[in-house]
């Protein structure tokens, strides 16, 4: 623990976020979240419903945050390998990098699970990601529905703009949503990338988009914050909410308010809280060093689908469309409301 400490002080621009679960009758031990950053909510809602969802099953949690920086999130896992916990669980700065840690710590007898930031490089115990092509799907089932009210048929045109093209969350959901649209010729789709996922950058592509293709009827970007951009500039445009339909992925805040005040009509949430639920409900096996079954799980109510690939178990959750109709519940992440429901072992 002295070492930890003193690597932790060591460290100025590190923060340490440490929560422990409900107060139980007995801890079957820790288990530490390695999280990368607590500069948005996605991670700092992240921190909170795994600690809870862990607490359910039994465990402690402590989170350690790495401030976005691969060589101090390095550091906190060899430090934490050191305290032989009973599990860690690593969202990853860098894909790559934390692979040589994520070995190191399983060949010490500490199991790793991953959430959110999928590593394929090397084996994990479990992997609990968001299907990022299934929320694809759903962008393009919804897209289809608004295109059909609007323009009495599913055609017309629409402006993608993705996030960084380097990275795989924005891809899939690109080959998602296009993959689905195929079937409908009178469709045009525009796709523009959003470099380094700055929204200045989508803003900047919704104002020149609309000038040269004043014909769009909807707008689909991959990020809530991107939709703020877009928005600003269909304002800048003359537009007024509803003129240029909106959809956007991952359900953040911004984007549920963005609903509220009528600016976007869709957003499909990435599933953190089922994310964070699925990793508890595996824990005990995890952690004991059991066999997963592939198949299909109910995670708060969604179904998730456990399959062995070449890095180790992986369950995948789908996202769900938020509209007006069912913007206030709590179920979604960007309400920033933990679902109360304890999440229970699976047997």
């Amino acid at each position: 623990m002295k070492r930890l400490i003193a690597s932790l002080a060591g460290a100025a621009a590190l923060t340490v976020a440490t929560l422990l679960s409900p107060a139980l009758a007995a801890s079957k031990g820790t288990i530490y979240y390695m999280v990368p950053t607590l500069l948005d909510e996605f991670q700092t809602g992240s921190v909170t419903a795994i600690t809870k969802f862990m607490g359910d099953v039994g465990y402690d949690v402590k989170a350690l945050n790495a401030d976005n920086k691969t060589d101090v999130q390095q550091g906190q896992m060899n430090d934490v390998i050191a305290l032989k916990p009973s599990a860690i669980i690593l969202a990853a700065v860098d894909f790559d990098a934390l692979k040589p840690q994520v070995e190191a710590a399983r060949a010490a007898g500490i199991p790793v699970m991953i959430f959110d930031r999928q590593i394929t490089a090397t084996k994990s115990d479990l992997t609990s990601v968001a299907g990022t092509v299934e929320i694809g799907y759903v962008a393009a089932d919804q897209i289809q529905r608004l295109l059909k009210e609007k323009n009495g048929a599913v055609k017309g045109k629409v402006l993608q703009v993705l996030g960084d093209p380097g990275d795989p969350y924005t891809l899939d959901i690109q080959k998602g949503f296009e993959e689905k649209m195929k079937a409908f010729p009178d469709v045009t789709i525009i796709s523009k990338p959003a470099m380094q996922w700055e929204a200045s950058n989508a803003g900047s592509i919704v104002a020149d988009q609309i000038l040269a293709n004043p014909d769009i009827d909807l707008v689909f970007v991959h990020a809530a914050h991107l939709a703020v951009a877009a928005v600003a500039s269909l304002e800048a445009a003359g537009k007024k909410p509803g003129d240029v339909l909106l959809v956007s992925s991952n359900g953040a805040p911004v984007g549920l308010d963005l609903i509220r005040k009528g600016w976007e009509q869709v957003e499909v949430e990435q599933p953190l809280f089922a994310q964070a639920a699925a990793l508890a409900m595996f824990a005990d096996k995890v952690v004991n060093k059991q066999e997963l079954k592939p198949g299909r799980y109910d995670v708060l109510g969604l179904e998730g689908t456990l399959t062995n690939e070449a890095w180790g178990p992986n369950i995948k959750l789908p996202g769900a469309a938020i509209t007006k109709d069912n913007v206030d519940d709590p179920k979604f992440w960007g309400n920033m409301k933990t679902p109360e429901t304890p999440v229970k072992s699976v047997e």
